[in-house]
């Protein structure tokens, strides 16, 4: 079965895959429409995230490689209707990226900003749609 999954730079040597970080844990998620996984990135690219592309890969080797890599595989069906916060997160990206260190040998990757900045910058894009 083949699941879609945001891939950084595919096919390249510095791929990367998308993941969140629950209570501790990282999860990759795997969207069984390509539809939800475009509309996820659209989401991302919106939030200033750098954007995925969406590559449908076989479920048993995205569950094999988080397995590998104490990851978390969680599958969205098509249609998925969040009944948690943390479930949210598998519809819509969390509103701050983790620092990814080195890996895509980026000046602009974002620091880190306190939740005060963040509620700034929401009021802002609010006020702009206005």
């Amino acid at each position: 079965m083949l699941v879609h999954v945001l891939l950084y730079e595919a096919g390249t040597e510095s791929e990367g895959i998308h993941s969140l970080e629950l209570k501790g844990t990282t999860v990759i998620l795997m969207f069984a429409d390509k539809d939800d996984a475009e509309r996820y990135c659209g989401l991302l690219e919106a939030q200033d995230f750098p954007t995925p592309s969406v590559e449908a890969l076989s479920r048993l080797d995205i569950e094999n490689f988080c397995v590998e890599a104490g990851y978390e595989a969680r599958y969205v069906e098509k249609g998925f209707i969040p009944s948690t916060d943390e479930e949210r997160l598998m519809i819509s990206p969390p509103l701050s990226n983790l620092e990814v260190g080195n890996w895509h040998n980026q000046d602009s990757i974002k620091d880190k900003i306190s939740s005060n900045d963040q509620l700034e910058d929401i009021k802002k894009r609010l006020e702009n749609l206005l």
